[in-house]
């Protein structure tokens, strides 16, 4: 999604910084009531707008849950970007990986919806392939055999996945690290 304040127009800003306005509060709703809870009414109440602004955006839900998805995997790929290298980018994505606190993992729950969402919703997929690609950039360095960069890819959305679902038995940060190090021969 692009900057709003980086826009010069101010129709386009004030066009874009809505669009994330409605992409936030879509969050919002995912994280309390979950994906399936989404409709552009109740993102509209969520963002203290009116239905009409969703439905000028967002032609149907499904371009909500895409830009919802696109929103929260840019972030993933700017802070896995950001990582660095060496020993040091694995203990910083095992810090991304395990939630810390109940707030984020109320929001990794509710990313880990959407991108299961993608599943049977092509509009979403290339999302995915995007994370996928992401993801095996970063661990190419790591490991040069694609084969275990896929394995470890795959242990990596586990831990996800693990981090939504299970709040006691979830790895921390720590262990992630550890595991990571494992996996990749380290």
């Amino acid at each position: 999604m692009t900057d709003p304040d980086r826009i010069q127009d101010g129709r386009r800003r004030k066009g874009e910084h809505r669009r994330r306005l409605l992409v936030e509060a879509t969050m919002r709703v995912i994280e309390r009531d979950g994906a399936g809870s989404v409709s552009q009414r109740r993102v509209a109440a969520e963002a203290g707008v009116p239905p009409s602004a969703v439905t000028y955006y967002f032609a149907a839900v499904d371009d909500l849950l895409v830009a919802t998805l696109t929103s929260v995997n840019d972030l993933y790929v700017e802070r896995i970007d950001a990582l660095g290298t060496g020993d040091e980018g694995l203990a910083a994505l095992a810090r991304l990986i395990a939630p810390t606190t109940e707030e984020a993992r109320a929001h990794l729950v509710a990313e880990c919806e959407l991108f299961l969402m993608a599943a049977r919703r092509p509009a979403m997929r290339p999302e995915i392939q995007r994370w996928t690609a992401t993801l095996d950039a970063f661990l190419a360095p790591y490991a040069a055999d694609p084969v275990q960069r896929t394995g470890v890819a795959t242990a990596i959305e586990g831990m996800f996945l693990r981090g939504a679902y299970s709040d006691a038995n979830a790895p921390g940060p720590d262990e992630v690290h550890r595991i990571l190090r494992g996996l990749l021969g380290r």
